[in-house]
């Protein structure tokens, strides 16, 4: 018996395990997929054995080969294409065709941490494809959005490179807070806004332009609480979600873009020249009861000169730009290279921004279950900044003001400066030579990375864990000379130049991991997320001066005769800490909902409300999919509401804190108290509510969504006015309230689907923004301080964010020639009791329209933008039409229509000396902002592949483009888009002397191998 005991335990495992072994043996199937329209292989499609990680990519000539047991189903997807199922059943070669799928909808789209079909959002999101800006001259991502978002409002604050964008989505949430809204490009939140430590006037540099906008795939803005509650306590402005090109396996591809063109302003003031422009001051001086002769406006000789300052400072600039990409891999590993170059003079002299970039993304399956993905994104720019706006010693302020008496070069040819007696001096320094001689140069280094890893660890759940990096260094050099305003006119530097250097490092680390489920019940299918995050900011900064430089020749502060001036500061690590989970649910294609929850821990907020809390919730119904529903005009309707919470907390550093810092007192140093804690501080929070209707017609040649929105912002983060005896003159309190209201349109057409191909987009946004509620009814002002009012800007209840303020002008008295205002008190008196509101910056619509046609190898894109109801502040205006409040500024045209003699009918006051009662803050400068602009139109062509497929070149498309190209609009400004205080939101809308944006004509040639 006991020989026959293995023999039987032998017989027994066969009988046990054969039909398993059997069940497992494996063979190998090739197969190709087809575009179903020309039988044409694609590349990179998913074939995976369904429900399994086993799966595989298919070649540039859409072959595959891949190990499948028998029987299996085998789904292939390819994003633009149909989803297809096949049973294997043992077959050795598949033919596979996959359909083009109409749909926009069904594309898939990054949102919240988490990928999906955008038709299956039931958020409020926006698309913006990278396509749409390719030929567009742009130096930063963000101005990309602008005229192709719904709900998206974007402006250009001036016209200088590399200079600040202000984008708001949705309107503004927070009145001391950050407004801007928060970008991740590819799972890394970047820095935004201004990274040097000094504006130029009001303007100031953009962090965003060190990302080449040629590397972006997509921008998808996220806009209601539903979208972007999992980015909690800093998605109450909106999210932007950048997602930058990867790789794709099959033939390697090698792209070159190459861009130059010619960079003009867009338009130029019309200033008096000089004989205009003394008439008017010998009349000012007249009125006054003075002689003008005896002021040296002589006739004939102090009009011997006539400078067009504007021609002098203003030059047609040159803009180049290059970019070489490589992409592409196997079905385990797939990478992107590019690297990039753009040079950009600006329309000012001795104005240039200047960029390098590398960046790089691969992904690698290092097992069936494990797949590693990084990237690394390394960018240099130089800016060659130069002052403006409202610098007394800037360039294009200085040209528009300057006296056209004088000129920028003496006989001998050499620059006019504090030496020379023909230097003005104040207020008219030489604006030539404030382009040309300081040096204010701001060196900016990116690098932004991350490593991810991603484990299948079942059939239904996964896990990713990611560490990220975004690291801004900023060196700012710069040095006035001897013939410089500050270097050797101000008497207090010395005369002897003055030099300026400093260095600010800024650092975000941010780790992070989640597990993600999904699984199919029937008809149910259910996909969550649960996970952590912990974002670090550390920031490191410190400058020092020196003046009393023994030559111009020594430009660097080694050669100073006395540094007298520096310091460095470490800013507290700011932390946040976060704790998220989200759950969708979809039933048999029909109903959708989703829930999330971000918990946030910031260290700006006290023990008492250190965490926040932001839920949201949001539910579809596609109409569409019930059998009720028939319609042969109608194929996709879907209806979606969502509520949420989101928030910010993008305050200084440790606000709650009672801090203390070093003083003098008697030559003595010391400490002393230098803020009121507050441990009951908390996070401004935004409850939203949002309706949509997304609707496809004509087999998806009609595409719409609408939506509406309602967002209530509480607890916002201002300055509580404190008692002065105690020492602090304020506190930051949670102390008002603000609602956003509004309404959005997209629409998509294909008016046109054969040889000719036409489509066009259209989005429309209307955005109400009201303060309900501050500390008291006492307003608070901002902006600038005028004659006649307290300041040019009011926030106050009851009005929107960045209301004017001012008196009413009733026009000019015909007998006197006086300016008249409204009396509001009948006080007789005009000052700030007479003050109201004038007007507000904020449009009443703003969109865009992009047309977009193809015929055989030829292309053509045209984008309109607009905006309409919005109101300007002419500050400009204000200096030069100035009715003789100085006569030591230049005029534009419209002062000749001034008051004369009794009985002139005219809306200029008398021109007389010193007199600021005619100019006082008035809706009398206040104009319509509004405006349609081609923002830009490009034409390209494809050479036929017959006649390159020899020299073994894919494509060549040889293009032109224009960018600003007409702009209508009723405001007498230089640009009815800029704003002098970049990025304000309680005192946007302003200008004051702003450089215009550019014009741009560019020429440019893509070739792919």
């Amino acid at each position: 018996m006991t020989r026959l005991l293995p023999l039987l335990l032998i017989l027994f495992s066969f009988l046990v395990f054969a039909p398993e072994a059997a069940m497992a043996q494996t063979s190998q199937l090739s197969g190709r997929v087809l575009n179903a329209g020309d039988n044409t292989g694609l590349p990179g499609v998913n074939v995976v054995v369904k429900g399994t990680p086993n799966g595989t990519i298919t070649d540039a000539d859409g072959r595959f080969t891949l190990e499948v047991q028998a029987p299996t189903l085998l789904s292939f997807s390819f994003i633009g294409y149909k989803t297809q199922e096949i049973i294997y059943n043992g077959q050795t070669n598949l033919e596979v065709l996959l359909e083009e799928e109409p749909k926009e909808l069904s594309e898939v789209v990054v949102v919240g941490y988490k990928s999906m079909e955008a038709r299956n959002v039931t958020g409020a999101i926006a698309t913006v494809k990278g396509t749409a800006f390719k030929d567009l001259s742009i130096s930063s991502a963000d101005q990309a959005l602008q005229g192709q978002a719904a709900g998206v409002q974007v402006t250009n604050s001036s016209g200088t490179p590399g200079g600040g964008v202000s984008v708001r989505i949705r309107g503004a949430t927070s009145i001391s807070a950050s407004n801007r809204p928060l970008y991740i490009i590819d799972g890394v939140p970047v820095e935004t806004g201004a990274l040097t430590g000094r504006d130029f006037g009001g303007q100031s540099d953009n962090a965003l332009s060190l990302i080449n906008p040629g590397d972006i795939e997509t921008m998808v803005p996220l806009k209601d609480a539903a979208a972007k509650a999992l980015y909690g306590s800093r998605a109450s402005n909106g999210v932007v979600v950048v997602t930058t090109k990867k790789g794709k396996a099959g033939q390697s591809r090698v792209t070159f873009d190459v861009q130059r063109g010619i960079v003009d302003p867009v338009h130029k003031i019309d200033l008096l020249n000089s004989t205009e422009l003394l008439t008017l001051q010998r009349e000012a001086v007249k009125n006054a009861g003075q002689d003008p002769d005896a002021l040296g406006l002589i006739p004939g000789v102090t009009d011997a000169v006539n400078t067009n300052w504007q021609d002098a400072v203003l030059r047609r600039a040159i803009m180049e730009q290059y970019q070489a990409s490589a992409s592409g891999g196997d079905d385990r590993t797939t990478y992107y290279i590019s690297g990039n170059y753009r040079n950009e003079q600006g329309i000012q002299l001795n104005n240039k921004f200047q960029r390098y970039g590398i960046t790089m993304n691969f992904d690698h399956k290092v097992t069936q279950r494990f797949k590693l993905s990084t990237q690394v994104i390394l960018s240099r720019s130089l800016n060659k900044r130069v002052k403006g706006d409202n610098f007394l010693d800037g360039v294009y302020s200085g040209a528009l003001q300057s006296l056209p008496y004088y000129t920028p070069y003496d006989e001998n040819g050499h620059l006019i400066g504090p030496g020379s007696p023909l230097y003005a001096a104040f207020p008219n320094f030489n604006p030539v030579g404030q382009a040309l001689i300081p040096r204010f140069n701001t060196i900016t280094m990116k690098t932004q990375g991350f490593l991810k890893g991603e484990y299948t660890i079942s059939e239904h759940f996964s896990a990713v864990g990611q560490v990220s990096l975004d690291y801004d260094n900023v060196t700012e050099d710069q040095y006035e000379n001897s013939q410089t305003a500050i270097g050797g006119w101000d008497q207090s530097v010395g005369g002897q130049g003055l030099g300026v250097f400093n260095s600010t490092s800024n650092i975000n680390v941010i780790s992070s991991g989640r597990v993600l489920y999904n699984q199919d019940f029937g008809k149910h299918h259910v996909n969550a997320i649960a996970g952590s995050e912990l974002l670090q900011n550390f920031s490191l900064s410190g400058g020092v001066s020196g003046r009393l430089f023994p030559s111009d020749d020594f430009k660097y502060l080694n050669s100073a005769g006395l540094i007298d001036q520096g310091g460095s500061m470490r800013d507290p690590a700011h932390t946040i800490l976060s704790f998220i989970g989200s759950a969708d649910w979809d039933y048999d294609d029909r109903f959708l909902a989703s829930v999330s929850m971000r918990a946030d821990g910031s260290s700006n907020f006290g023990a008492n409300h250190k965490f926040g809390y932001f839920p949201a919730a949001s539910a579809g119904w596609r109409i569409s999919n019930e059998k009720f529903f028939k319609s042969k005009v109608v194929n996709d309707l879907k209806v979606r509401g969502s509520f949420g919470l989101t928030g910010n907390e993008r305050i200084a550093p440790f606000t709650y804190l009672g801090t203390w810092g070093a003083t003098t007192y008697s030559g003595s140093s010391g400490f002393a108290p230098s803020s009121l804690n507050n441990p009951d501080i908390k996070w401004e929070t935004t409850r939203e509510t949002n309706l949509g209707v997304d609707i496809s017609l004509f087999e998806s040649r009609i595409q719409a969504s609408v939506d509406v929105y309602d967002k209530f912002t509480s607890d916002l983060l201002l300055a509580k006015p404190y008692a002065s005896t105690t020492g602090f003159s304020s506190i930051t309190s949670n102390i008002g309230t603000m609602q956003n209201r509004g309404i959005e349109l997209s629409v998509t057409t294909v008016n046109l689907d054969g040889e000719l191909k036409w489509r066009t987009s259209f989005n429309i946004s209307k955005n109400m923004n009201k303060v309900l509620s501050l500390v008291d009814s006492v307003p608070l002002y901002s902006g600038y301080i005028q004659d006649g009012v307290s300041a040019t800007n009011i926030i106050k209840q009851g009005q929107p964010m960045g209301s004017f303020w001012g008196l009413n002008f009733l026009g000019v008295n015909p007998a006197t020639g006086n300016a008249m205002y409204e009396d509001l008190n009948k006080d007789g008196v005009i000052n700030n009791s007479d003050g109201v509101v004038i007007g507000n910056a904020q449009p009443k619509f703003f969109g865009g329209i992009t047309n977009t046609l193809a015929y055989k190898g030829f292309d053509i894109s045209i984008l309109f933008n607009f905006s309409y109801g919005n109101s300007i502040l002419n500050l400009t205006k204000s200096n030069l039409v100035n009715n003789g409040k100085t006569i030591l500024y230049n005029q534009m045209r419209e002062a000749l229509d001034r008051w004369q003699k009794p009985g002139d009918i005219t809306n200029v006051p008398k021109y007389e000396l010193n007199n600021t009662f005619n100019s006082y803050q008035s809706n009398r400068f206040l104009e319509d902002g509004s405006y349609l602009r081609l923002k830009n139109v490009s034409f390209g062509y494809n050479i036929p592949p017959a006649l390159i497929n020899r020299f073994k070149v894919s494509k060549i498309r040889v293009y032109v483009t224009g960018t600003n190209l007409w702009t209508w609009t009723k405001y007498d400004g230089s640009d009815p888009e800029v704003s002098t205080l970049d990025g304000s939101t309680a005192a946007q809308g302003i200008d004051l002397n702003t450089l215009p944006q550019v014009r741009t004509i560019a020429g440019g040639l893509t070739i792919t191998l």
